[in-house]
C-alpha cells in the first residue's frame, strides 16, 4: 500500500520539507527531469536566485547524495511536478526556492526534536547539508568593489610586437589609469604567452634554443611596455614555475569535478593558429596549384584533418551557463561582439567538447599533462590560467581580486576567451570575468597587416618618427573597438599637429609668453571666471562645465575616441575666446584697469581649460598631461577626476598661482615626410 503524504508527526513533516528543499536545489538548471542523469555524470550542480546567480561545485560525496536522492521513494511525487514549475514559470520557483527555505528554518525553530528518527529513508540529508554547506559558491553580480583588476591578452612569443598589441596595451593602461583617478585601487597584468609549435619553429629558425628565444622576444614585449607607459603590476610568462604549478592545480581541480576524459578527437585542426575548429569557422579557397582547400574564416590559415585520442573537456555541458551569463548585455562589449558571441553559443556549433590535450611528440613544446605525460596541456588552456597566475593561484589570496573586472582582448580570440575561459571557471567553481572588452584589428593604409606584406608596424620604429606619447595619442584617439582602425603616416602626422601640437600646445603657449605673461601668473579661475561678457567666453565656461561629465561617459563605455573629441571640442572653444580678446593687445595697456583685469581672465580661463584639458587626457598620454600639471604647478594631489570641475566652483580657494618660468615644448611639431 502507498503511504500517503500526511504525517501524524512532525519530525516526518519537516523530513519530507527537507527533501523538498533539496529536490529543489537539485532541480534548478534542469529543464527536465531527464537532466539529472547528466549532472550526475558530470558532478555538476548550479542553482540561482532571483537577483543573483551562483554557481556551485560539490564536493567528491555530491554524486553519491544525488544518487540516493534519486532513489528516494518520494522523488517520482515531486520531481515531474518540480521540472514542469520550473520550465513554465522560472520565477515563480526560484521564488518557491526562497519560501520553501524559510518555512523549513521556521518549522525547525518551532519543532525540537528530542531524538531524531534514524530512518535510513532520510539518513542522506545530514551529510548533504554537510556536503552542500561546503560547496563553493561565486556569483554574477554587479561590481560594487573598490578593487580593480583589469588584464591584457598575453602576447604570443612567435614574433616580436606590433602596433595591434600596442593597443592592446595601451587601452588597458588608459582604462587603469582613469579607474585609478576614480579612486578605485587597481592591478593590472599583462605578460608572454610561450608555448606551442608555432614557438619551436620561430627558435628553430632562430636558431636558439626555446626558453632563450621566448626569453628574448618576451623581453621586446616588456620594453614596449616600459616605453609606451603601460604601468602594469605584474608581468607574466607563461614558462614560469609558478604558472606551471597553477596550470597543473587548475587540471587536478577540472579532473576531480568530472570534467576531463580520454577521448577520440576527429575534426579540423589549425597548425599555424594552434586552434581547434567548427565547420562554421572554415571557408574554402584554391591553392596556387587550384586545388580547393579548407582555411580559418578568421586568419586565412590552412586547417588539417586530425584524429587522435586527447583528453577531452566538457564543454557541450556548459551552454546554458555561457547562455546565463550572457544575459548581461555589459559581459562583452561592444554590443557587436556580444551578439556574435551569444548567435555561437545559442547555435552551439562551437561547444563540442574540447580537446584540452595533443599528443607529446607532435607538441613537445608545452606543459605535460599531470594525469599522462605522454600528452602536453592544450596551449590555450595553459595561456588562460596565467590570468589566474599572477593572483598567487592556488594560494587563497587570489580570492582578493577575483574575478577580472575588465579582460581586453582582441577580436580573433574572441572564442577562446568568452567560451572556453568562462566555461573552464565555471566547471571549477570559479566565477567568469565581469567584462570582456573587445577590440578589432589594425590594418595599414587600409591593408591587413602580415609578414609576407612587409607592412607590420614595429612600435619602436613608429615610436622614433612620432615619439611614444604621439603614437600613443593616436592609436588611443583613432581606433574604434569595434571596427578595424587603420594606421596612415599622413593622418598621424596631422592629428599630432592640429591637436597636441596647435590645439593643446599653442593654447598654453600663447599664454604664458614673456609677452603676455611675464610674471608667469596663473589668475585663480574662481576669481575670475564671470569677467569675460563675450559669447566665445560663454561658450568656453559651459563647455568647461559639461567636458569632464562627456569625458566620464565616454570612458565607462570604452570609447576613448570620444573623450579625445569632448577634450578637443572644449579647447576649440578656448583658442577661439583667446584669438577674440587678443591678450597680447590688452598687456600694452598697463594703465588701464579694465584691460588688465580682462587680460588675467583670458590667461585664467585659457589656462584653466589647458588644466582640465590635462587631466582628461592624462589616461590616454599620462607623459605629456603630467609635464603639462607639472608646469602649470598642479599639485599630485589634485589631480583626481574629481579635480576635472571647474576651479569657479570651489569659491574658497583663491589662492594665486604662478607657473614654472622654464619654457614648455609641449608637443614637437612633426615635419611631413
Amino acid at each position: 500500500m502507498t503511504r500517503r503524504a500526511t504525517f501524524a508527526d512532525s519530525a516526518d513533516l519537516i523530513r519530507v520539507r527537507q527533501l523538498q528543499q533539496w529536490i529543489f536545489m537539485a532541480s534548478v538548471l534542469l529543464r527536465n527531469a531527464t537532466r539529472l542523469a547528466r549532472y550526475l555524470k558530470s558532478n555538476r550542480i548550479t542553482a540561482k536566485t532571483s537577483n543573483e546567480r551562483y554557481v556551485m561545485t560539490s564536493r567528491a560525496r555530491l554524486e553519491k547524495v544525488l544518487e540516493e536522492l534519486q532513489r528516494n521513494p518520494y522523488y517520482d511525487k515531486y520531481a515531474q511536478k518540480i521540472a514542469k514549475l520550473q520550465q513554465t514559470s522560472p520565477e515563480e520557483f526560484l521564488q518557491r526556492v526562497e519560501q520553501q527555505e524559510k518555512k523549513i528554518h521556521e518549522k525547525q525553530v518551532r519543532h525540537v526534536i528530542a531524538k531524531p528518527s534514524k530512518s535510513a529513508t532520510f539518513s542522506f540529508l545530514k551529510n548533504m547539508r554537510s556536503s552542500w554547506s561546503q560547496t563553493i559558491k561565486r556569483h554574477y553580480v554587479k561590481d560594487s568593489s573598490q578593487n580593480k583588476y583589469i588584464t591584457t591578452p598575453i602576447f604570443y612569443v612567435n614574433a616580436g610586437p606590433h602596433i595591434g598589441h600596442l593597443y592592446s596595451a595601451v587601452l588597458a593602461d588608459a582604462i587603469v589609469r582613469y579607474n585609478n583617478m576614480l579612486g578605485h585601487q587597481t592591478f593590472f597584468t599583462t605578460g608572454t604567452d610561450e608555448h606551442g609549435n608555432k614557438i619551436k619553429a620561430a627558435a628553430a629558425t632562430a636558431n636558439l634554443p626555446n626558453l632563450e628565444y621566448c626569453t628574448r622576444i618576451s623581453q621586446q614585449f616588456r620594453e614596449m611596455c616600459d616605453r609606451f607607459e603601460v604601468d602594469y603590476s605584474r608581468f607574466i610568462r607563461t614558462t614560469e614555475k609558478q604558472h606551471c604549478d597553477a596550470v597543473y592545480h587548475f587540471w587536478k581541480r577540472l579532473e576531480e569535478r568530472g570534467h576531463i576524459y580520454l577521448g577520440k578527437y576527429s575534426g579540423w585542426y589549425c597548425v599555424s593558429d594552434e586552434a581547434f575548429l567548427c565547420d562554421t569557422e572554415l571557408m574554402e579557397q584554391r591553392d596556387s596549384t587550384g586545388k580547393v582547400i579548407k582555411v580559418s574564416a578568421e586568419s586565412g590559415n590552412i586547417v588539417e584533418w586530425t584524429e587522435e585520442e586527447n583528453y577531452k573537456f566538457r564543454l557541450s555541458a556548459f551552454q546554458n551557463d555561457l547562455k546565463y551569463w550572457l544575459k548581461d548585455e555589459n559581459t562583452v562589449r561592444p554590443a557587436l561582439y556580444h551578439k556574435t558571441l551569444s548567435q555561437w553559443i545559442n547555435e552551439g556549433t562551437c561547444l563540442q567538447d574540447l580537446s584540452i590535450t595533443r599528443i607529446r611528440n607532435k607538441v613537445p613544446w608545452a606543459i605535460p599533462s599531470p594525469c599522462n605525460e605522454s600528452h602536453s596541456i592544450y596551449v590555450w588552456l595553459d595561456a588562460l590560467i596565467n590570468y589566474l597566475t599572477v593572483l598567487g593561484y592556488p594560494n587563497e589570496s587570489y580570492k582578493e581580486l577575483w574575478p577580472p573586472t575588465i579582460q581586453i582582448i582582441g577580436k580573433d580570440i574572441l572564442k577562446f576567451h568568452g567560451i572556453y575561459w568562462p566555461a573552464f571557471l565555471i566547471a571549477a567553481g570559479l566565477e567568469p570575468p565581469k567584462t570582456l572588452l573587445c577590440h578589432a584589428h589594425w590594418t595599414v593604409d587600409h591593408k591587413k597587416m602580415s609578414k609576407s606584406k612587409g607592412n607590420v608596424i614595429s612600435p619602436f620604429e613608429a615610436a622614433n618618427d612620432y615619439s611614444e606619447e604621439g603614437l600613443r595619442y593616436f592609436i588611443l584617439r583613432e581606433a574604434v573597438p569595434q571596427n578595424d582602425a587603420n594606421y596612415s603616416s599622413t593622418k598621424i602626422v596631422n592629428i599630432l599637429n592640429s591637436e597636441l601640437a596647435d590645439t593643446l600646445g599653442n593654447l598654453v603657449n600663447r599664454c604664458v609668453g614673456k609677452a603676455v605673461n611675464p610674471s608667469k601668473e596663473f589668475p585663480n579661475p574662481a576669481r575670475y571666471w564671470n569677467i569675460l561678457q563675450s559669447q566665445v567666453a560663454d561658450e568656453t565656461r559651459e563647455s568647461l562645465k559639461s567636458v569632464g561629465r562627456k569625458a566620464r561617459e565616454s570612458y565607462e563605455e570604452y570609447n576613448l575616441h570620444h573623450v579625445v573629441d569632448a577634450v578637443m571640442n572644449m579647447l576649440h572653444c578656448a583658442n577661439k575666446m583667446v584669438a577674440y580678446h587678443e591678450p597680447w593687445q590688452l598687456r600694452k595697456q598697463v594703465d588701464n584697469a579694465d584691460s588688465i583685469e580682462e587680460l588675467k581672465a583670458v590667461i585664467s580661463l585659457a589656462l584653466e581649460s589647458s588644466r582640465i584639458g590635462a587631466l582628461i587626457l592624462y589616461p590616454i598620454i599620462p607623459r605629456l598631461s603630467s609635464n603639462l600639471l607639472d608646469f602649470l604647478n598642479i599639485p599630485k594631489e589634485n589631480r583626481t577626476w574629481a579635480n576635472t570641475a571647474p576651479e569657479f566652483f570651489n569659491n574658497n580657494n583663491l589662492i594665486e598661482r604662478h607657473i614654472e618660468h622654464n619654457n614648455l615644448l609641449l608637443f614637437k611639431k612633426i615635419r611631413s615626410q
